[in-house]
């Protein structure tokens, strides 16, 4: 009886150790749901903090917008390095913040604010010859970017067209369109992605432990400490501004201006307006630094000089000299009559009078105004693609914006240590002191779990709303 007992009580106690593994392994599998749903949940809510960081940052942006309006800005600096808006921002359980990386003529690293999209090279509108001067660019590569963008299937010297890339595997055709996103550079002839990452490999804008050990694991990078983001850190293919002044208001058209309009513009004188008109009766406004050649027009006609032939082939009436005996004179238009003459002397505009007016007036009707470089932001690297600007001058222009402050215009470039005017001439047409278009980078945390997510959003701001051009998850 005694040995039944003990097997039973045996027996029991196998049974009871067999429970307690079931009971400890259901116990250990739902401890592992609970943190798998914990971590999901807490991931969407780091997903929704992302989304506050930009959602702030747009009314931040839009804000500053109206503010500069007013105030008559082309540019702050309010939101570029602003770590009280964006670094750390608490908001129930976790907190986000808004970062961008720092150029090399910024101190490297990371920064809190946003990031203008004017301050990059647009792909879509540079030359060939801007796009050559960006780091490690061959002639060939340009040539393929610009073939790649193209509406024709005629191959530039050196460049790829539709025929190259069906011959690849997987074969694809070019767009012959615009890029539209950046990314798509990677589709180019020629254009790896070393070149376009750079050390960042992960594409997070962070100089992470792998990207800074040399050889001693991928990504290749120099070990120097500073992050080599290529390509992708200097082009966009967004950059955009309206063709206002600070203020909002649509600027005067050089080229088609009546007297009445441009004496509307403070700083115009009679004089000047006349001296407009005059000017563009003989040639054409290639860009606002042709007010710089300004001269006071001649309000007398000039009269048809001896020699000049007044167009008329009809047979001189009886009694008058034959046509042998009537000097003839070379035909000359209408316009040409009646132009006041450019006397060469005093100049009408100055560099400071050309500082006070170059915000208002174009040479262009285009509403819009793709491509251009903003000299507020820009780095030196971009600044050195621009034709005229050489790395000297491209340094010269860091350096004064730090030391003496922002732009007021693209005029106050003549300011700069060699920016003469014919240098100011070749690049007037191809930068802004504005920008209109930003880079929201927000990563949003739980600092319980340690979950984070990051949104990358490409806005475009204007007096009536912001509107998203496009969006990044997979950061």
């Amino acid at each position: 009886m005694k040995i039944r007992d003990g097997s039973v009580l045996v027996g029991l106690l196998w049974c009871l150790a067999l429970l307690s593994v079931l009971v400890v392994g259901l116990l250990y599998s739902a401890r592992l749901d609970l943190r798998v749903v914990k971590n999901h949940g807490d991931s969407i809510q780091a997903y929704y903090l992302a989304v506050a960081g930009v959602e702030k940052a747009k009314a931040l942006l839009h804000q500053d917008l109206i503010d500069r309006s007013r105030s008559g800005q082309n540019h702050s600096v309010a939101l570029y390095n602003a770590p009280r808006e964006f670094k750390d921002v608490r908001l129930g359980r976790g907190q986000f913040s808004v970062m961008r990386p720092a150029a090399q003529d910024e101190g490297g690293g990371s920064i809190y604010g946003v990031e203008d999209e004017e301050s990059r090279l647009n792909v879509n509108t540079a030359s060939s010859q801007e796009m050559a001067k960006l780091d490690r660019m061959l002639p060939e590569t340009a040539a393929a970017i610009l073939d790649f963008r193209d509406g024709d299937d005629a191959t530039t010297t050196g460049g790829a067209e539709a025929d190259y890339y069906a011959s690849l595997r997987p074969p694809y055709m070019p767009r012959n369109g615009p890029f539209q996103t950046a990314r798509e550079l990677l589709w180019v002839r020629g254009v790896d992605r070393e070149l376009f990452w750079g050390e960042d490999a992960n594409q997070n804008g962070v100089l992470d432990p792998e990207e800074n050990d040399g050889k001693a694991s991928p990504p290749l990078d120099n070990g120097d400490g500073v992050l080599d983001m290529g390509w992708a850190a200097l082009i966009t293919v967004d950059s955009s501004v309206k063709n206002v002044n600070a203020s909002g208001q649509e600027r005067v058209d050089l080229a088609s201006a009546d007297e009445r309009a441009l004496l509307g513009v403070k700083g115009i004188t009679q004089e000047i307006a006349r001296a407009i008109i005059a000017w563009r009766d003989q040639r054409k406004f290639e860009s606002v630094a042709d007010l710089l050649d300004l001269t006071p027009a001649n309000p007398q006609r000039a009269p048809n000089p001896a020699g000049v032939n007044t167009g008329t082939s009809q047979s001189p009436p009886s009694g008058r000299a034959s046509p042998a005996a009537v000097p003839q004179r070379s035909p000359v238009s209408q316009a040409q009559q009646n132009v006041p003459a450019q006397p060469s002397g005093i100049k009408l505009i100055g560099i400071d009078k050309l500082v006070e007016l170059a915000d208002d007036f174009t040479t262009t009707s285009d509403k819009d105004l793709p491509g251009l470089v903003n000299i507020n932001t820009a780095s030196r690297s971009v600044l050195i693609c621009l034709q005229g600007i050489t790395p000297e001058i491209a340094q010269a222009i860091v350096n004064h914006r730090q030391s003496a402050g922002s732009f007021p215009n693209t005029a106050a470039l003549l300011k700069v240590p060699g920016v003469t005017p014919e240098v100011y001439k070749r690049v007037s047409a191809r930068v802004s002191a504005r920008s209109e278009t930003f880079r929201i980078t927000s990563e949003g945390r739980i600092p319980s779990s340690g979950a984070r997510k990051r949104i990358e959003t490409i806005v475009r701001v204007n007096s009536q709303n912001v509107t998203t051009l496009s969006c990044r998850e997979d950061l």
